[in-house]
């Protein structure tokens, strides 16, 4: 069977039955924190729905410490901002020479930006020792092929929803950019202005030394300015609603098994499973678990497996598949990104394309460090979208459009995969 053989009003029906749910358990279960109880009600919710049509549902457990990702850029802010002020004072007071109060200042950006790197940029489980850990959960939904499993295709979507970026919230996103990377750009340049400093102190540059020591203070004072919106941009006390971010994507796995179910497809040789992970929001923590937990099921060569993760269903003129991901760091199976685009293409939409994540991740980037198959399907106004981690994230949003065309090109891509395989031969 292609895409053009399956049954239309079976899409349709799930598309209305998404939006649908989607309002339902916003309104019913609350502020999706990753690893909280709304989380797991939640997939509970989901867990009803999927026993009626999947051959095994069952819940994982893992720990994960919900703030342990982005918390630290409120202590780090404070800690750059008074290492400046410290140094300066300390200066004018003429306790230390200027050359000091630049070391102080150079050295806190060097710390947090270490910091930053491993658990930010490349999503390392860095300071989750020093947070309080919770029980999070994996809902995992199979539909079993006939004969003996031979391929095995998982779409993930995450249920978790994120804390408040304020940013976006108040200047949209092309608010954040400025703010956040000018404050990351200032803390480098510091680093930067402190290491010439300190040449300069020993070694004679002419004016530019003269320069430096006299008015690159200005460029650490940007960067103390700089800290405020570090300190400020992550709201713990709200939870965006994360209608579109990621309940789209969740409903894309559930329904990805719903409409095989409608339309009567059973495979002979491929297993589909629905992975609805919590945590994506606080670092991928929830896919990694679940990546760790089956490598040797999902790098089994005797059974070809790969995973298509889902993420943000909405804006239509934004619909990609992201082959390169986390900061652009990792890059995902070319063969399968390929059926993905090929699938996209084969439903209508001629201008989905390659496309990379240059700052942050998706799931499938967890699944992909671990040698696993795997590639990301998203549609979101890469800016951000000015409804990305933030209270405008509601049901309201929904753009069933793009969710059909989402829809369409999951159901075209687990059909694909069950005639060719990841590699689209």
């Amino acid at each position: 069977m292609t895409i053009k053989d399956f049954p239309e009003w079976a899409i349709k029906e799930n598309v209305d039955f998404a939006v649908s749910e989607i309002g339902k358990v916003i309104k019913k279960y609350g502020p999706r924190e990753s690893g909280n109880q709304a989380c797991y009600d939640a997939e509970k919710h989901l867990k009803k729905e999927m026993d009626q049509f999947c051959d095994e549902v069952h819940f994982e457990e893992y720990k994960c410490a919900p703030k342990a990702f982005l918390h630290f850029t409120k202590p780090s802010a404070v800690f750059i901002g008074l290492a400046i002020i410290v140094g300066y004072v300390l200066s004018f007071l003429g306790i230390i020479d200027n050359m000091w109060a630049h070391v102080i200042a150079g050295a806190a950006c060097v710390i947090v930006l270490f910091v930053a790197y491993f658990e930010f940029l490349i999503y390392k489980e860095f300071l989750d020792g020093l947070y309080k850990k919770v029980t999070a959960h994996n809902l995992v939904a199979t539909r079993k092929p006939k004969g003996e499993v031979k391929r095995r295709i998982i779409i993930s979507g995450h249920i978790d929803a994120a804390y408040e970026w304020r940013h976006i919230l108040y200047f949209g996103g092309k608010g954040f950019g400025p703010l956040m990377f000018g404050a990351i750009a200032f803390a480098l340049l510091t680093v930067i202005i402190t290491m010439l400093n300190v040449i300069a102190n020993f070694v004679d540059m002419g004016a530019f030394g003269s320069f430096l020591q006299n008015y690159s203070y200005y460029i650490n004072a940007v960067t103390l300015l700089l800290m405020i919106p570090l300190f400020t941009f992550c709201n713990f006390k709200r939870v965006s609603p994360g209608a579109n971010d990621n309940l789209t994507g969740t409903y894309a796995a559930v329904c990805a098994l719903r409409m095989l179910d409608m339309a009567g497809v059973d495979f002979e040789n491929t297993e589909v499973v629905a992975m609805i992970n919590d945590g994506e929001e606080c670092g991928l923590r929830g896919a990694r678990a679940y990546a760790k937990a089956h490598l040797d099921e999902l790098t089994d060569p005797n059974v070809e497996t790969a995973v298509l993760c889902v993420d943000t269903v909405t804006d239509y003129d934004y619909i990609n598949i992201y082959r390169s991901d986390m900061t652009n760091t990792v890059k995902h199976d070319l063969g399968f990104s390929q059926l993905v685009l090929d699938a996209a293409h084969e439903v209508g939409l001629e201008k989905a394309k390659f496309s990379n994540i240059y700052f942050g991740a998706s799931d499938a980037a967890a699944f992909t460090q671990l040698g696993i198959t795997a590639t990301c399907f998203a549609a979101m106004d890469p800016t951000p979208a000015d409804y990305y981690h933030n209270r405008r994230d509601t049901a309201d949003l929904l753009q069933p459009k793009t969710i059909e065309a989402g829809f369409k090109t999951v159901i075209a891509t687990i059909l694909n995969f069950d005639a060719h395989g990841a590699k689209n031969k």
